[in-house]
């Protein structure tokens, strides 16, 4: 079975060689492996280290991109039997997360899979919460509901042909996708034990931004979700409170008071602004979606046990075939 790993692309020279060197490292049973770079114009090393790992490289035009778009033409450019997407600043934990993020569509039990995504010391804590609260630390194969995120995740190539990804999304194309699979009687899985670390370089307009556009795209998605001015006000005065304590009870020193506040401020600003012209949503749906709250196990913070951060240069063992 062959693998086509897509990568989407805009400036990832930072973080794309560590990302390309575990790929290369990954451990497998059997199966070939690609890695396709689809690219939005980069002007930084993101080309050359591209091409110094050989990985094959297609272009979308700025004025043409969508989140849609890009992962169409990089599936495209392809010929897996399975497509793994991955961010260009997202970098596997260990040597099996390949095969344990493709394994339940290898053995048939879902149609498309996601895995973990956890931050480091150079995440912000708020976002690091987020990612407790969203990747847990247990696989559900196949879970509930549509949930999903391409910054870790992989899906048939059978199945992506016959359902191709929604262009005209701001973004959350992986929950549109995952919607609609669903529909169709298919499973999603959600794989604890293939995590990454994401890593998010952004200025406080482009968080913003994020969540802005997300929650435009979720305004198509679920048409019945609203948040309202006062929703903005509870959840963000809970979510700074709850990050702070748990930041003291934790002795997490990396990311400071304010930088807290200030994220969550953009989080729910954006979030406000991209979707407060719809109709309501029940409260328990809308804290599903918006509410901070995370399990207990999560907020201790454990990935800084033994998913502790270190370099894929550490080991230059190639990938192998099981």
């Amino acid at each position: 079975m062959r693998i086509s790993i897509v990568i989407r692309t805009l400036n990832e020279g930072r973080y794309l060689d560590d990302l390309l060197v575990m790929i290369g490292q990954q451990v497998l049973a059997g199966h070939d492996v690609e890695a396709v770079v689809i690219d939005s114009g980069s002007t930084d090393a993101t080309i050359p280290t591209a091409e110094r790992h050989g990985a094959t490289l297609t272009y979308i035009r700025k004025e043409e991109f969508s989140f849609g778009r890009s992962l169409n033409r990089g599936c495209v450019a392809s010929s897996g039997d399975i497509l793994v997407f991955i961010s260009g600043h997202c970098i596997p934990v260990g040597t099996d997360w390949l095969q344990r993020l493709c394994q339940p569509l290898i053995d048939g039990r879902v149609a498309y899979s996601y895995g973990r995504q956890i931050g480091d010391d150079d995440s912000n804590y708020s976002e690091r919460r987020i990612f407790a609260k969203y990747f847990g630390d247990v696989s559900a194969v196949p879970q509930e509901g549509f949930f999903c995120n391409n910054a870790n995740a992989a899906v048939l190539r059978s199945v992506w042909q016959d359902n191709l990804f929604d262009e005209s999304l701001t973004g959350l194309e992986d929950m549109e996708l995952a919607k609609r699979l669903v529909a169709k009687g298919m499973k999603i899985g959600y794989v604890a034990e293939a995590p990454v670390f994401h890593h998010h370089t952004e200025t406080w307009r482009s968080v913003r931004r994020r969540f802005e556009r997300e929650a435009i795209a979720l305004r198509t998605i679920m048409p019945e979700v609203h948040l309202s001015l006062l929703d903005v006000l509870r959840y963000f005065t809970t979510s700074v409170t709850s990050d702070w304590a748990a930041a003291s009870r934790n002795g997490v020193t990396s990311t400071s008071a304010m930088e807290m506040l200030r994220y969550r401020w953009n989080q729910y600003i954006g979030s406000y602004k991209g979707n407060h012209e719809h109709r309501r949503l029940s409260q328990s749906a809308k804290e599903r979606f918006f509410y901070p709250q995370i399990v207990g196990k999560a907020d201790q913070d454990d990935w800084l046990g033994p998913l502790r951060r270190t370099s894929p240069h550490e080991s230059k063992q190639p990938a192998r075939k099981g």
